[in-house]
């Protein structure tokens, strides 16, 4: 009965100002409202990154080409050729952690439909492509393994070339040009959409990597190799086992740096995450600032209420009430404004975040703990900054404060 006494006091003392109380919880509402709603874009930016570098493929990893070095000038990564088919063939006796093994050569090329004309990339891959990247089929059949050993001039289309060269029509059967070569459509990918860098991956023409190889490029080397680990649990030994292959097969001495690079999928997730994650704590710090006003803001009322009511508080302790039960008044009453201004700000950042979301396409997430935290820590606010308020009432002399007028 004590405690519910307590708050219901509390209730009647903040409803006696309702406008003063309310602008003393607008701080709070604003601080909490802004965390809210950074945290919930921060952390949907987040999901929708994730989930466009893991569109990119199933545990990918990719290996690119080295760097060369000549004339004490170093190049980038993919200038030296140190990637072949016989790098393929090696990867592909199978260690035990990688599943799946496909060459990627690629060229930018025009391409030809009629009277339509549009410049894409030309990806020459193996059947395991589709596996690896986790496309599907919307029209039509992959490349088969007898086209793969022919060298057959087939090729599978993106979304985004069948609408620029076939607008409203099926292009399974007919035939394309690409670099003055006659291709036979057979199949259109599914629809996949941007990746986390922008790049349009429906914007691509799958075929058979030994007719890319040796029909459309100069036959010497390929530019990546895409590997699928055999679970997410074994990426990083199976990172590992692609550099102990392609050491070996380029006969590379120990202590020589590697001659091709080699990327997870999870190095990219992690990279992305961590942008995003110091961007929204930053931000989320900046919007704190308006939590810590918030709470000078009520330390400032319940100091304006405590000279107000010091008469009664002499009252309550000519009657026994003891200090330690005016401090806890003050301090529930502190407690309750800014929990209030709390709830208000979580309803006010979820509106906002999921407002922002709608109009962006962002996604927004936001979680169960990170409202817990905010509860917590707006009723912590209300007793840091209540307490002094509250240990001055509660060290009145009882004489005094009845002569107070």
């Amino acid at each position: 009965m004590k405690w519910q006494k307590l708050i219901k006091v509390a209730f009647q003392s903040i409803l006696k100002n309702r406008m003063r109380s309310l602008l003393t919880m607008l701080g709070i509402i604003i601080g909490v409202a802004s965390v809210i709603a950074l945290v919930g874009l921060g952390q949907g930016s987040q999901a929708d990154i994730e989930k466009q570098v893991s569109s990119m493929g199933t545990n990918l990893l990719i290996i690119h080409q080295g760097s060369s070095f000549s004339g004490g000038v170093r190049g980038g990564t993919g200038t030296q050729a140190s990637l072949s088919m016989e790098d393929v063939a090696a990867l592909r006796e199978k260690p035990l952690t990688i599943q799946y093994v496909s060459p990627v050569i690629r060229l930018n090329e025009q391409v030809i439909a009629g009277k339509k004309n549009w410049n894409t990339a030309i990806e020459g891959v193996s059947q395991s492509y589709l596996n690896i990247r986790n496309y599907r089929l919307s029209r039509g059949s992959f490349f088969t393994p007898r086209d793969i050993k022919a060298k057959a001039k087939v090729a599978v289309l993106g979304k985004t070339v069948v609408d620029e060269l076939f607008p409203g029509q099926d292009p399974v059967g007919t035939r394309i040009r690409i670099r003055n070569v006659p291709f036979v459509v057979v199949g259109v990918l599914g629809s996949k959409g941007q990746t986390a860098m922008g790049s349009d991956q429906d914007d691509v023409i799958l075929v058979p990597d030994t007719t890319a190889f040796y029909r459309l490029s100069d036959g010497k080397a390929i530019r990546a190799i895409m590997v699928s680990a055999v679970s997410e649990d074994l990426m990083t030994d199976a990172e590992a086992d692609v550099r102990k292959v392609l050491r070996h097969a380029h006969k590379l001495p120990e202590g020589e740096e590697d001659d091709f690079h080699v990327r997870s999928q999870t190095e990219l997730i992690s990279v992305a995450s961590k942008v995003t994650g110091t961007l929204t704590a930053l931000l989320s710090a900046i919007a704190g600032v308006s939590l810590l006003v918030g709470g000078i803001g009520i330390m400032n009322i319940m100091l304006v209420s405590v000279t107000e009511r010091t008469r009664e508080i002499g009252i309550r302790m000519a009657i026994g009430a003891r200090g330690g039960d005016i401090l806890i008044q003050f301090l529930i009453e502190a407690v309750i404004l800014s929990l209030i201004g709390g709830i208000f700000g979580i309803m006010a950042g979820v509106g906002i975040a999921f407002g922002i979301g709608k109009a962006t396409g962002t996604s927004v997430v936001v979680s169960t703990w990170v409202i817990l935290a905010t509860v917590i820590f707006t009723a912590s606010v209300g007793v840091f900054f209540g307490f002094y308020p509250a240990k001055k009432a509660s060290a009145l002399n009882p004489i005094e404060a009845l002569r107070y007028e």
